[in-house]
């Protein structure tokens, strides 16, 4: 009986996470998804929100993505996604001025395209400030 499965989370840009995982958590577009071994194959997309890889180990690695797809295979499960990082990765300060950025932007409701981008911003770094306070509250345990 297969107690892990291996995790692989890939951007655009590069591996993020390659191993061993005994429990995958994503944000789905109907809700949190929650993969253990063995589970059903299925392919779903993924709403910017978090990403949460148990290891073997029990330790709990935590990302950010800002959408992409699941999919799940009876031993390997892949997020491809449009853009992910690590909690411990993020740069605060710079997510912090993109999501003012993206607020101005809203606020002064400039042309169809500039906020369909602002809002895609917008989500993406609550998003990513969500991580780090999640990455915080781990770290006080």
């Amino acid at each position: 009986m297969a107690s892990s499965f291996r995790c692989d989370i890939v951007s655009a840009e590069h591996e993020i996470f390659h191993g061993e995982a005994t429990l995958l958590v994503a944000t789905g577009e109907i809700g949190e998804l929650g993969i253990a071994p063995k589970h059903a194959p299925l392919i779903t997309r993924l709403k910017p929100g978090k990403v949460v890889v148990t290891l073997p180990s029990g330790e709990q690695l935590d990302f950010a993505v800002s959408g992409g797809i699941l999919e799940v295979q009876p031993t390997v499960v892949t997020v491809l996604a449009d853009t992910a990082i690590r909690a411990q990765d993020i740069d605060e300060a710079a997510v912090r001025a993109a999501k003012e950025e993206a607020e101005r932007i809203l606020a002064h409701r400039g042309e169809k395209m500039e906020v369909a981008q602002a809002q895609a911003k917008l989500a993406e770094a609550l998003v990513q400030l969500q991580a780090l306070e999640r990455l915080r509250k781990n770290m006080k345990h």
